[in-house]
C-alpha cells in the first residue's frame, strides 16, 4: 500500500521497530529543529499557537507521526488532546488509553518545565508510531541540557509522589511497559501494548472514579 500524507510535511523513514533505534539524539536529523520552529510559527501566523503535526500511513496499520509545541504549560493538554484521539481511533492501545494519556502527559510536562526551562524560543517534539494491535511507541524530547535519570530521588521516600521530576518519571514507568531515557536525558522512548498484551492493569472506570470521590473526602 503506498505511504499515504497526513500533513504538510513528510515523515518518511523516521522511525524503525526497534524502540532504541527510533530515532536519532538531536531528534533534527532528518527535520532541523530551527525548520520546525519556523515551520510551526508559520502554520499558526495570524492566530493562537496550536500543536502541529505531520505524518504518513504506512499501511492500513501503521500510522507514523511527528509533532510540535511551544515550551508553554498551556499548550500540554491540546498536544495530548489531539494525539490520544489519534491513538485511540487507531486502536493501537486498545483499553489501555488512560495509561497512555497519563505517560504522556507526565512526559510533556517534564520536558516544558524541567527540560526547556519554559523558554518560548524552544520547542518540545513527539514522535509517535501507531500499528494497529500491537501498541504505541512514543518518544518526548526537549531542548535542554539533560539530566542523569539516576540521580533521580525515589518519589516513594520520605517527600512521597510530591517530589518533581521523581514523579512524573515514577507515573510514567508505571503506566508503560517500557521507558528508556536517551541521549543524555532529553529524550524518553516509551512503549505501550492493547490490554490483552500490556503488564500495566489500570482499575475498571467506576474504580477510578470512587477513587476519585474518596481523595476529594480525605480518604
Amino acid at each position: 500500500m503506498r505511504a499515504r500524507s497526513l500533513a504538510w510535511i513528510n515523515t518518511r523513514d523516521l522511525f524503525s521497530t526497534d524502540l532504541n533505534n527510533l530515532c536519532g539524539c538531536g531528534f533534527g536529523t532528518r527535520i532541523a529543529h530551527q525548520d520546525s520552529v519556523n515551520t510551526l510559527r508559520s502554520s499558526n501566523e495570524g492566530r493562537s499557537w496550536q500543536p502541529a503535526f505531520a505524518g504518513v500511513q504506512r499501511s492500513s496499520s501503521l500510522l507514523e507521526l511527528e509533532g510540535w509545541m511551544p515550551s508553554e504549560i498551556g499548550f500540554i493538554s491540546p498536544m495530548v488532546k489531539q494525539l490520544m484521539r489519534l491513538i485511540a481511533g487507531w486502536r493501537c492501545v486498545a483499553g489501555n488509553e488512560f495509561a497512555v494519556e497519563i505517560a504522556l502527559r507526565e512526559a510533556l510536562n517534564n520536558a516544558v518545565v524541567h527540560g526547556n526551562a519554559m523558554d518560548p524560543s524552544k520547542l518540545v517534539e513527539v514522535r509517535c508510531r501507531c500499528e494497529r494491535g500491537k501498541g504505541v511507541w512514543l518518544i518526548v524530547k526537549d531542548h535542554g541540557t539533560g539530566f542523569d535519570p539516576r540521580a533521580v530521588s525515589d518519589p516513594l521516600a520520605s517527600d512521597g509522589l510530591q517530589a518533581e521530576p521523581g514523579r512524573g518519571i515514577h507515573l510514567m514507568k508505571l503506566m508503560m511497559d517500557e521507558v528508556s531515557f536517551h541521549c543524555a536525558g532529553s529524550e524518553v522512548h516509551m512503549r505501550k501494548g492493547p490490554a490483552s498484551s500490556s503488564r500495566t492493569e489500570l482499575p475498571e472506570n467506576d474504580e477510578r472514579v470512587s477513587s476519585r470521590r474518596d481523595e476529594q473526602h480525605g480518604v
